[in-house]
């Protein structure tokens, strides 16, 4: 499994993050999360549309008479220096309350968004009118990237070349960025804390979740090191074992949940089970269109879906979308029957990803459901496989992992179709399903 990295240069400011419910069937009751003032960044995902600020004045009053010219006349205007650089540096000054390293085709978004504002600014040797711009723009986040640095922003840092392993010191190897629609991937400490004293919490941390009742305390001071913990999940990437050795209530389904809002901004266990009810429809009619071998695994799946309870039918349709997506299920879902504890261990131990369904009979309901990852049991005792679905996709948030291959477009379309992060860039297998999601006939 590879890791990624990631990082957020922006001071926190006030959040309130809400845990999601534990069971997915019954009753249940999100609680707020103590948020400290600046343990959150104030960043918001990457927008549709993408919004051009107001320049400086004298800059608006250039514009607005240049606009008009080219509405008569069809005349552009060349910006001298001065205004040129006005306008990138107020789109820059945008751009970076969102994040600070982009894409192209994000970069392309904004040239988009600036000339169809100022249509004056029109770049007629360039085939979309804003090639200059865009190439601008990149220039410009580039240089101001190399003076983040140079103030210690760890979204940046983290890229730095000492960072790097000694034969691979290059700029182009192993950024760290984010890449799943991450909006807190790497934030700066809180002003009042420092490495040591951020340290200091998470070795109380250790004590504190131990104890019994304690519940308020570990939500409170996970909120409040959560920069530190972003920064050891980043810059150093270690290995899941050592994750659950140094932050235990981070494998917890409660702060599972808190920190996938505080990294993502978005609700995980009730969005995810919302989305997969409300496209479970559509995704049953298009299993019963399939023909062939597919066609009847897919029947086969339909008709379980009969007897099956919420809970065992959002089960067969996240398997079902395995295979709709030309990927095996039994490598999420992993069950085991009539095995005792010792051959159990064993077979886990040659997992990198996957859920554990352990069962007494292939009829008895389950007698466990774990969470395995790089071998190890990190979460147990799960109420149904749905939730451990959700809780294993925030995991590969929290502890910055990348999906693995055989379950790549599974895990696609759970981020970008029904958690609706970064979906606007869909692989081609990805794009079809949604399209027929969203087009019944």
């Amino acid at each position: 499994m590879k890791r990624g990295l990631l990082l957020d240069p922006q001071l926190l400011s006030p959040s309130s993050v809400h845990s999601e419910p534990s069971s997915l069937s019954g009753v249940t009751v999100d609680t707020d999360i103590l948020s400290s003032s600046e343990s959150t960044s104030s960043r918001s995902s990457w927008p549709a549309v993408f919004h051009v600020p107001k320049f400086s004045y004298d800059a608006e009053i250039k514009l607005q008479r240049a606009n008009l010219a080219y509405l008569t006349d069809g005349t552009v205007l060349l910006p001298d220096p001065k205004l040129k650089s006005t306008i990138l540096e107020g789109l820059l000054q945008e751009i970076v309350q969102y994040k600070v390293y982009t894409t192209d085709k994000e970069m392309e978004q904004v040239a988009q968004s600036l000339i169809h504002k100022h249509p004056c600014l029109t770049e007629e040797a360039s085939p979309n009118g804003c090639g200059g711009w865009k190439n601008s723009l990149k220039y410009k986040l580039s240089n101001y990237r190399t003076n983040l640095r140079k103030l210690g922003c760890p979204e940046v840092t983290v890229n730095s070349l000492q960072n790097k392993p000694a034969d691979r010191r290059n700029a182009a190897f192993g950024v760290k960025k984010a890449k799943r629609a991450e909006v807190n991937f790497c934030p700066v400490y809180p002003s009042t804390e420092t490495e040591d004293s951020m340290e200091a919490m998470r070795m109380a941390l250790l004590l504190d979740v131990k104890k019994r009742n304690n519940r308020e305390n570990v939500k409170v001071k996970m909120e409040r090191t959560f920069a530190h913990r972003r920064h050891e999940v980043v810059r150093d990437a270690p290995s899941v074992e050592t994750l659950m050795a140094r932050w235990p209530a981070l494998f917890e389904v409660c702060e599972i949940n808190a920190e996938f809002k505080r990294i993502t901004t978005v609700p995980l266990q009730s969005k995810f089970l919302s989305q997969l009810d409300l496209h479970s429809d559509n995704l049953i009619r298009l299993f019963q269109k399939r023909g062939g071998q597919l066609g009847e695994r897919f029947k086969a799946i339909v008709a379980e879906l009969a007897d099956c309870d919420v809970d065992g039918g959002r089960e067969c349709i996240i398997k079902g979308l395995c295979i709709y997506m030309g990927e095996d299920p039994e490598n999420l879902i992993h069950e085991y029957v009539g095995m005792d504890e010792v051959a159990v261990d064993e077979a886990v131990e040659g997992i990198t990803v996957g859920i554990c369904v352990l069962k007494e009979d292939r009829a008895s309901q389950p007698s466990d459901i774990v969470i395995v990852i790089e071998g190890n049991k990190v979460v147990e005792w799960l109420d149904n496989v749905p939730l451990a679905v959700a809780m294993l996709f925030g995991l590969m948030y929290a502890i910055n992992l990348s999906y693995p291959s055989e379950l790549r477009y599974t895990f696609e379309i759970i981020q970008k179709v029904f958690m609706e992060l970064d979906a606007g860039r869909l692989s081609k297998k990805a794009l079809s399903l949604k399209h027929r999601l969203l087009h019944r006939n």
